[in-house]
């Protein structure tokens, strides 16, 4: 068996970029003692289903692994804002699916348009039928439109969010490189759960940088609908040493919530006043890919509540859900969350279809932010299952990383092993 498959990030070894192996023990216990026949049905090919599907086909080849996804290639959060910076271009951060079909993986292009959970049935827009054994959702988010209010589909055309990286980055991109010298570009951060905690900010910090280069007259307003944010310290002292007098957080209690939009004036509006600018970036609030909550997955707060220690849905049975959509704090909805949630999710699966109990789960996360050409922090985060609650470790590499160079340099190769790990690359 390709050990190198049952991957969990270290605190250590993530910061430099590099995925680790589990411990021996780890791998012994997931050992097959035969082939499974089963059918195991992923829905969505992100960080957190094509990894899925690849970790499952390693453990038992046994299993077919049917992974559905409406694009041909991903194209990557992570790193899309230096998209954005001019330091990458679209096709950097754009993942085929060859990786997954290497690896036996069926990989269909194609969209779910419903879900027979009595009887095991997928149905393919088109009228395909997959029968599955077990059916893992990974649908990502979706947004709440008319949050604020007059912030729809048509509205993020003008206002682009470019929280789903693709054309919209392209569109926010474009609006960056033609707006004028001394004009204010405004991010505005939804309440809740999102998507990249952490990645507003760093877009504000590379916005700045190219700001800086290109139109140093100008200005970064982030209007906030939270009264702090991750690493608020660490950006803060950046943004000083770096960005003097460019980037401006505005919290909820100091007016920074925006309620409403006018995409055609660009104009912001707050409980106070109206606040016109050149560049508007909404954030709108997030929930569970609409698959998720059409199948009744999803709790009346909108995320999807799990078993930590399988991720199998708690509304429905021998259906899991991974990554954004599902409810695992205090693990954020991230990148190398999801992986560590797919590699979890995947050898449960395994072992319920083998008979035995699922191992004991210890989640391991970091996320990178960039800050400027050769500068960047990092979060780290280890978590354990504690009578059935998910729970952060407290470690050394839970305090505040310094910015520098070397977590630059960390960054890059970080994306790079996340990206082969999760698509095969």
């Amino acid at each position: 068996m390709h050990r190198r498959t049952f991957l969990a990030l270290s605190a250590g070894a993530a910061g430099a970029g590099i995925l680790r192996n589990v411990h021996a023990a780890d791998v012994h216990a997931a050992e097959p003692r035969a082939l499974v026949r089963a059918n195991v049905v992923i829905v969505g090919g992100g960080f957190a289903g094509s990894n899925c599907a690849l970790v499952l086909r390693r453990l038992n080849p046994g299993i077919r692994v049917t992974l559905i996804d409406p694009d041909d290639r991903y194209v990557t959060c992570p790193m899309s804002n230096s998209v954005l910076a001019g330091w990458r271009d679209l096709k950097s951060i754009s993942v085929p699916r060859h990786g997954l079909e290497r690896a036996g993986v069926n990989y269909v292009r194609g969209r779910i348009t419903s879900i027979d959970t009595q009887l095991r049935r997928a149905k393919l827009a088109g009228g395909g039928v997959l029968a599955y054994d077990r059916l893992v959702l990974a649908p990502g988010i979706r947004f709440l439109w008319d949050k604020p209010q007059g912030y729809d589909l048509a509205a993020a055309q003008s206002m682009p969010h470019a929280w789903q990286a693709g054309a919209q980055t392209e569109i926010l991109a474009a609006q960056l490189r033609a707006m004028r010298n001394g004009g204010v570009f405004a991010i505005s951060v939804p309440p809740g759960p999102m998507r990249c905690p952490p990645g507003p900010f760093e877009r504000a910090s590379l916005v700045a940088g190219y700001l800086q280069q290109n139109k140093p007259r100008s200005k970064v307003l982030i209007f906030d609908s939270n009264n702090r944010f991750p690493r608020q310290d660490a950006f803060t002292d950046a943004w000083n040493s770096l960005y003097p007098k460019m980037i401006e957080w505005i919290p909820v209690v100091e007016d920074g919530a925006v309620v409403r939009v006018a995409p055609a004036e660009k104009v912001l509006y707050t409980s106070r006043g109206a606040h016109r600018v050149d560049v508007a970036n909404i954030i709108p609030p997030q929930a569970p890919g609409l698959l998720a909550a059409q199948v009744g997955l999803a709790s009346d707060h909108g995320w999807c509540p799990i078993k930590p220690e399988t991720f199998e849905s708690l509304s429905v049975a021998n259906v899991h859900v991974i990554g954004d959509a599902c409810i695992a704090d205090p693990m954020p909805k991230a990148a190398s969350a999801a992986i560590a949630q797919a590699r979890q999710c995947a050898l449960a699966i395994v072992a319920a279809l083998e008979g035995r109990e699922p191992p004991v789960p210890v989640f391991e996360s970091v996320c990178f932010s960039m800050l400027a050409r050769g500068s960047a922090l990092s979060i780290h985060g280890r978590f354990r299952l504690t009578e059935g609650v998910i729970q952060q470790i407290p470690t050394a590499e839970d305090a505040a990383s310094p910015r520098s160079a070397q977590e630059a340099q960390n960054a890059e190769d970080w994306y790079k092993g996340i990206v082969s790990d999760a698509f095969g690359t």
